[in-house]
């Protein structure tokens, strides 16, 4: 699915990253090409090879995004800057380019590796198309498409069974049919509040996106609105009122789960095309029972997809 530079929750990254003990041979990445880059949001998107003892070359590709500001380092970096240059100056205004210290030069670096085409296909810069899909539409063409799929989603059930990242878990409802996990997402350092994001994981494991959902799961939605917000609040002080709490449709892996982001944050994902507010999710539900499956659907999807061929090839969408 179309996604910003860190799209859904990069789990695939984690799984894939070695561990303490093989950290990954950062200096000795041969860079091939640069797959995308995002002036926006200050990152690049980069396909790197590591060569092996017997020369071998495994692909492997590196997200690398500029951390954000802390407020109690500006000091610091306006004391301790390397240099000062002068860009331009117009009356009042004027640019420069500061060159801080190394130890305010943070850059976080996320890697996928080995990477298959598939990783290096998902990052690569790429037009993007609507699809107005019915249920009709997904019943015989998404639904089919995605069950022929090895989507791997072992971590999530790492997480669910307290194998991986326990130590994370900001709230658990343990109720095996509404219950969740609530977890800080990869892209969030914890550092600020700004950009903070969280992921709600449900403990059940037959709901795959927000075309499953009717209104028996009611009971699970609402705890994972009240009780998201209240340990949110709870652990980091910010309050409901300040959350933007959604689903995304499609989602970049298919077990149903909700999002939680700062409201002032411009998180990946966040547009009318993709992003379902929880709330109205509910509200939806109460007014009909079917809802989601009897409406149409919007959402993106890039022009490498797999699954945007299958539009194609139904004569549900033209491209050209």
């Amino acid at each position: 699915m179309a996604d910003g530079p860190a799209p859904k929750r990069r789990r695939e990254e984690a799984e894939a990253a070695p561990g303490p003990a093989a950290p990954f041979p950062l200096g000795s990445v041969r860079l091939r090409r640069l797959l995308r880059d995002s002036a926006r949001e200050k990152a690049a998107f980069v396909h790197g090879q590591v060569v092996g003892p017997a020369g071998e070359e495994t692909d492997a590709v590196l997200i690398l995004e500029k951390t954000p500001f802390q407020e109690e380092k500006i000091e610091e970096l306006l004391r301790t800057h390397t240099r000062l240059e002068l860009q331009m100056r117009n009356d009042i205004y004027s640019t420069y380019r500061l060159y801080p210290p190394p130890a305010l030069s943070e850059i976080k670096a996320t890697v996928v590796y080995p990477a298959t085409e598939k990783h290096l296909q998902k990052y690569l810069r790429q037009e993007v198309h609507l699809i107005r899909e019915t249920w009709e539409d997904y019943k015989n063409i998404t639904l089919p498409f995605i069950q022929s799929q090895s989507f791997s989603i072992q971590w999530v059930y790492n997480i669910l069974e307290k194998k991986a990242e326990a130590d994370r878990i900001v709230h658990e409802n343990p109720d095996p049919c509404n219950g969740f996990v609530l977890v800080p997402d990869l892209k969030w350092n914890q550092n600020q509040l700004e950009d903070l994001y969280l992921i709600a994981l449900i403990h059940r494991r037959d709901v795959k996106s927000l075309r499953d959902l009717t209104a028996e799961h009611l009971p699970l939605l609402r705890n994972i609105l009240q009780e998201g917000k209240e340990a949110i609040t709870k652990r980091f002080g910010v309050p409901g009122s300040q959350l933007r709490i959604y689903l995304h449709y499609q989602p970049s892996y298919y077990h149903l789960h909700v999002h939680f982001t700062a409201l002032g944050y411009d998180a990946p994902g966040i547009s009318a095309e993709r992003a379902h507010l929880l709330e109205d999710v509910i509200d939806n539900l109460l007014l009909d029972a079917q809802y989601y499956q009897k409406r149409a659907l919007t959402f993106a999807l890039r022009a490498d997809e797999p699954l945007l061929k299958k539009f194609q090839e139904a004569g549900r969408v033209n491209v050209s």
